[in-house]
């Protein structure tokens, strides 16, 4: 076996190693909870209790928006961008994102599907550790909001892979026509659930499409 060989070899043994780290990180951290009303293979019907996140949005292909977005909020929460600088905040998981409506006004100093050539605006979410209040969060700087998001009821289909542009339009529909069956009422846009780090091989990613729900269905 050649030198080359066995560099290419060494180089993905580290590759999955670093892999395996950033899976075993991320599944160790504090994941969103909630409460299954129903589930049905991949699908299901969940209640969330009312949470807090940091939001940033960009404009851009979804790729392109994520990176700028994940970046400028990990710069939040780790305390490397802030107007008066405090403690690190605990990652959790997952990360939210959706695309933003054009003709809705965006209260941000800078603005953040389907198609990568597309140029949309996207919204990404952090969701707070459940130990902060609005109060206690360490104050964002100005492209950075702290929303409060109520309780809702929420519709949910788990996938893994990259998350591609496909994936994500192909699970819009698998969820759309479980909704259907299931005689739920949907209310909003789709949001894209991502809960493991980039550097994780796509077969062991988790990923979710979810749309709000109305709660006039039966349980």
């Amino acid at each position: 076996m050649g030198v080359k060989t066995w560099i290419g070899l060494g180089l993905g043994a580290i590759a999955l190693g670093v892999a395996a780290v950033a899976y075993a990180q991320y599944r160790d951290i504090e994941v969103l909870d909630h409460t299954v009303v129903k589930s049905e293979d991949e699908f299901e019907l969940r209640e969330y209790e009312p949470m807090i996140v940091a939001e940033v949005t960009h404009s851009g292909s979804r790729q392109e928006a994520s990176s700028r977005s994940f970046r400028r909020l990990a710069a939040y929460i780790f305390a490397q961008d802030r107007p008066e600088g405090g403690e690190k905040i605990e990652m959790t998981s997952p990360v939210l994102q959706d695309r933003v409506d054009q003709n809705e006004k965006i209260a941000m100093t800078s603005p953040v599907l389907q198609n990568e050539t597309e140029v949309d605006t996207w919204r990404m979410r952090f969701v707070m550790p459940s130990k902060f209040t609005m109060e206690t969060l360490p104050t964002p700087p100005e492209d950075i909001t702290l929303s409060s998001v109520p309780a809702r009821r929420v519709a949910a289909v788990q996938f893994s892979g990259n998350g591609s542009a496909n994936d994500l339009a192909d699970m819009e529909k698998l969820l759309s026509d479980w909704i259907s069956s299931q005689n739920l009422t949907p209310k909003g846009d789709f949001e894209y659930a991502f809960y493991d780090a980039p550097m994780v091989p796509g077969p062991l990613r988790r990923n979710e499409v979810l749309i709000e729900v109305a709660e006039d269905a039966a349980d």
